[in-house]
């Protein structure tokens, strides 16, 4: 399981599989992309961030309140080719990201003030070390009844990982025979799926996906704790 101890001393050129050297950012990069958000923040009020898949059940944050919610306009693909964490060059997996349209249902984190450039260096030491999404301020709608200026992570399409083709007959195979240092990529998926059904939330392209891997696996694979 990606722990807070594990982000904050990896390697990135090593620690999460070999990832090819010129998709690999470095800290600088990734310290720039920060600043250039940062500096498109909508308001002075709280940041939140959104999370719609491993960040829903690991989020590995120091926050002060969390919240489901609902962001509209966009919904969640398998549309990054993995070949690191939980898949390789050899046998690439598919990783989660949003693509423009639908909506998608997930969890929000407020972070605390006093430890932003903190977490949010951590965060994209997790999720930008190809440079692979888009950081986005967008608006999100709270269960309580709040709206707020939430970060997500949307999947550039201009990546060299993205791929446009997410239909279950492509995706399943990839995702059944993946695996890396961080575990397999099914597990991630089934892992998706468990946090849904603990919150009570449906997504419906969601569960073919789920039932083709499960078959692919010979209906071996069971939901259990990921990244």
């Amino acid at each position: 399981m990606l722990t807070r101890d594990f982000l904050l001393k990896a390697d990135c050129k090593t620690a999460f599989g070999a990832i090819e050297e010129s998709l690999l950012w470095s800290p600088e990069q990734r310290a720039a992309s920060l600043a250039a958000t940062l500096s498109c923040r909508p308001d002075d009020g709280p940041v939140w961030i959104f999370g719609y898949g491993s960040l829903m059940w690991n989020p590995v944050l120091d926050y002060s309140e969390s919240c489901t919610g609902t962001l509209v306009g966009w919904h969640r693909a398998f549309c990054l080719r993995l070949t690191a964490g939980r898949g390789s060059a050899c046998q690439p997996g598919r990783m989660l990201a949003l693509k423009e349209g639908g909506r998608t249902t997930g969890v929000a984190y407020r972070l605390r003030d006093c430890a932003l450039e903190e977490e949010l260096t951590l965060l994209w030491k997790r999720e930008m070390i190809t440079g692979c999404y888009l950081p986005t301020w967008c608006k999100l709608a709270l269960d309580d009844g709040r709206t707020v200026n939430a970060l997500v992570f949307i999947m550039d399409p201009r990546h060299p990982l993205y791929e446009s083709d997410t239909s279950v007959q492509v995706i399943a195979p990839l995702i059944a025979a993946a695996s890396g240092p961080l575990g397999t990529n099914a597990q991630y998926l089934f892992s998706l799926e468990q946090e849904l059904v603990k919150l009570g939330m449906q997504d419906d392209c969601l569960n073919e996906l789920v039932n083709k891997v499960r078959y692919l696996l010979g209906g071996a694979g069971q939901p259990g704790l990921a990244c």
